[in-house]
């Protein structure tokens, strides 16, 4: 009995609220019958986020008779002249419309068919939660508010995406900007910024703010790593105690991947009301249910206020772009909003924070750090053929062709903040606030009316910055390659499977989200460098960042944010392996940027030494696309030795990094054609490595927290505690509070380095002005004199 009741908690918390969550979308895609409208004819039910015991025997009732017609069904047979009307408009944006329509009502078909009172009960003991025959309703009444008709919610909500008056960004023309440098919103934002700073750090460090001078102050950014739920509440808990330090007042950006990227969202809303504690409440609140539970899930679809929140962006989406595909990513986000977007009570949703351009407000006065979004577009060029002769002329990929495919497979990042979506690969942006209008040759499309269509909201950001199941099927390889090279017997697949991931990493099994090409027609005025098929496709499809480095380090090296101290908060599940930090170097390298320090990271083996010297000299390279087909080379070496020798024999303990790392560049050019030995990790109790950072060629500083168990928290392992996967949906207050206490103890471990590190910074940029500043006085000096005695003359 025990088993069967283990049995029946595993697939109702685990298989299918998944299963059934995904339904929601997708439907019964074999159903293919024409969709009408069956508004006149339904029950109108009440807005209640689940139907109570006592209405279901009304439901099931009401099942038994439409089984035997004596109840008008959602598909009639024969229709009335006043049901035969289509429940999407018959003009351009049909396309998408019908196709999200005809899925949701297709999946009210498919759960009506079923003949719930006839299950017999032993079978529905066992098998059926009573939610599940709940769901037939929740999928009618869901088909109704995605209706068409005058006076439904989605009519509703497409009128209102009119109105400047609610979305006033629809009446401002949109353009394309073509530049290198920051915008200017955040050049403003820098000075800002500044201010507020210059107080933190004269309270951090326990100076006279009066002694500081703005000059002085370093910029500290600070970063989560992706990694899911896991992410986000271990990037919430490491911020938070940052937060209670006074450190993180001084920090002018931080960035995310992931699940990083949500916990930013959710502290630039009135929910997280700009502290991490309050943000920490929330979550024990709303994630302690699986994002796909469907009696959630579809409640708060079904319900007001949480039905027009949530749905007002699939509306909008489907109308606004025909030629929009509403996929899985789509349905993933709209799910995470469901849970971190509404507050607990599910009647305090406001608006604003469905926004990224809203954000902007808390950034007005400098009052709050600039947060920076990620995610990538992958570039996989298709193979040349050749055709041969004859009757059948048969395509031919010519190994010169496989070869510049495999070399020019690379990753675009894509840095989204509330002031714009930018790439620097293509060194071209537009503002956030237009992000999911259509663009051609630069400017933003006008709709028939005047208007352009609504910013794209941000569940659907939720879904594209977390698609990690969007990864290359080299991706998904990777995760299980441990499982397969240690059953008997598949060693010969595992050599089979690597020798053919350059095949392997330019497929996508789930197809990532879109939005529209802002790049479309500007081939002549980008950069060389840009890939030529993103010229050729209506849409750019985007994905998780933690595809190419789970760390969101490249946005805070780009020119203009002149990042000195670098924060890195890393949960990821892959810490040591892939070794995040280190994978920056190639970037550093192809993009001349100085003062990184090459080498931070796990320390490496010496036989794997010329492994990552290969990957550092593989990115002097003439493109960014050559770069990245030799980086991916490299790491994919390296990585196979690295695994082979975790398997022969353990790491020594002097190879394992602590708490808190610290590594620091130089900005000294490189004047030979030997690579210069990689930085050393600064040891906290060491004079001379505490003065190396205030060198005055000193470079980057970059503190590294790898988010490790601590024997002062016990009770959880960032590797062997069931709730850390990546892949847990569920988090109780507990497990929580766990998180917590284990991203405290690491922080507390490496605080007094951490301030000390900062402090030398500060010192070393002084000293510097300071230098600066007499230089400037003697050469003033010298010209008055010279002055003085032209005048005796």
């Amino acid at each position: 009995m025990s088993h069967r009741l283990a049995y029946r908690q595993w697939l109702f918390h685990r298989v299918l609220p998944v299963l059934l969550g995904s339904s929601v979308a997708c439907g019964a895609l074999r159903f293919r019958k024409p969709l009408l409208n069956d508004s006149s004819g339904g029950e109108q039910w009440p807005r209640k986020t689940k139907l109570s015991i006592q209405e279901r025997p009304y439901l099931r009732k009401e099942q038994e008779a439409e089984d035997q017609g004596s109840v008008t069904a959602a598909i009639p047979t024969t229709a009335s002249k006043d049901d035969d009307v289509p429940l999407f408009e018959a003009d351009l944006d049909s396309g998408a419309w019908a196709s999200l329509s005809e899925r949701v009502a297709n999946a009210r078909v498919a759960l009506g068919a079923i003949k719930w009172s006839r299950v017999g009960d032993d079978i529905a003991e066992f098998l059926l939660p009573d939610w599940a025959m709940d769901l037939p309703a929740y999928f009618s009444k869901l088909q109704r508010e995605l209706e068409m008709a005058p006076g439904s919610l989605a009519d509703e909500i497409w009128q209102e995406a009119q109105d400047p008056g609610l979305n006033p960004e629809i009446a401002r023309l949109a353009k394309v900007r073509i530049s290198n440098e920051l915008c200017v919103e955040e050049r403003l934002f820098q000075q800002r910024r500044k201010r507020y700073t210059t107080q933190a750090l004269a309270k951090y460090l326990e100076l006279s703010e009066e002694d500081v001078d703005p000059e002085d102050v370093p910029t500290i950014a600070m970063c989560g790593s992706g990694g899911g739920l896991r992410a986000m509440v271990a990037g919430t808990s490491s911020y938070l105690s940052a937060q209670e330090a006074g450190l993180y007042d001084c920090v002018t950006y931080t960035a995310g991947v992931s699940g990083s990227c949500w916990l930013q969202v959710l502290y630039y809303s009135t929910i997280g009301k700009q502290n991490y504690g309050t943000l920490l409440d929330h979550l024990k609140r709303r994630i302690g249910t699986h994002i796909a539970y469907p009696p959630a899930a579809l409640g708060l679809l079904t319900a007001a206020p949480t039905n027009k929140f949530l749905l007002s962006g699939i509306v909008e989406k489907v109308k606004g772009d025909p030629t929009a595909n509403f996929g899985l990513v789509d349905v993933y986000g709209i799910l995470l909003a469901a849970r971190l977007l509404v507050p607990r009570g599910e009647l305090g949703v406001d608006s604003r924070n469905l926004k990224l351009s809203n954000q902007e407000i808390y950034l007005r006065h400098g009052a709050h750090p600039m947060p920076i979004y990620s995610a990538v577009r992958h570039e996989i060029p298709v193979e040349e053929t050749e055709t041969t002769d004859g009757e059948k002329s048969q395509p031919i990929v010519t190994q010169a062709a496989k070869e510049k495919a495999r070399q020019e497979a690379w990753f675009q990042w894509f840095e989204s903040t509330p002031y714009e979506l930018y790439s620097e690969e293509l060194g071209a942006g537009i503002p956030s606030w237009s992000v999911g209008r259509k663009f051609e040759d630069g400017i933003g499309a006008v709709r028939d009316n005047g208007y352009s269509v609504p910013e794209l909201r941000l569940p659907f950001l939720f879904g594209i910055w977390g698609s990690a199941f969007c990864a290359t099927l080299s991706h998904y390889y990777k995760e299980i390659r441990p499982i397969v090279k240690g059953l008997t017997g598949f060693g010969g697949i595992n050599d089979l499977l690597e020798e053919k991931n350059d095949e392997l990493i330019k497929v996508h099994p789930i197809e990532p989200a879109a939005i529209p090409n802002y790049v479309s027609g500007l081939r002549d005025q980008l950069p060389p460098t840009a890939a030529k098929s993103i010229f050729n496709s209506d849409h750019l499809e985007l994905a998780d960042a933690g595809m190419s480095n789970n760390l969101p380090i490249y946005p805070l090296l780009r020119p203009g944010r002149d990042v000195d101290v670098l924060i890195a908060f890393d949960a990821s599940a892959d810490i040591k392996t892939e070794n995040w930090l280190s994978v920056a170097d190639g970037y550093a390298r192809q993009r001349s940027i100085r003062g990184w320090p090459l080498g931070a990271g796990w320390p490496k083996e010496d036989a794997l030494q010329s492994s990552s010297v290969a990957e550092i000299d593989a990115a002097e390279a003439a493109s960014p696309q050559e770069a990245a087909g030799k980086i991916a080379d490299a790491r994919e070496s390296r990585r196979a030795e690295e695994s082979d020798k975790e398997e022969e024999s353990s790491t020594d303990d002097k190879n394992d990094l602590g708490y808190c790392n610290v590594w620091v560049g130089t900005t000294l050019e490189r004047t030979s054609s030997s690579e210069p030995p990689p930085s050393k990790r600064l040891d906290p109790t060491s004079d001379s490595d505490h003065f190396q950072l205030m060198e005055p060629n000193a470079g980057i500083a970059v503190i590294y927290f790898p988010f490790l168990p601590n024997p002062s928290v016990p009770s959880v392992d960032p590797d062997k505690s069931d709730f850390m996967s990546t892949w847990n949906f569920i988090y109780t207050p507990d497990d929580i509070e766990k998180v917590v206490s284990l991203a405290r103890a690491n922080f507390r471990q490496g605080e007094g380095q951490v301030k000390r590190t900062i402090r030398a910074v500060y010192e070393r940029k002084k000293r510097g002005r300071e230098e600066k500043e007499r230089r400037e006085q003697e050469r003033r000096g010298v010209g008055n004199l010279v002055e003085f005695f032209s005048h005796l003359r």
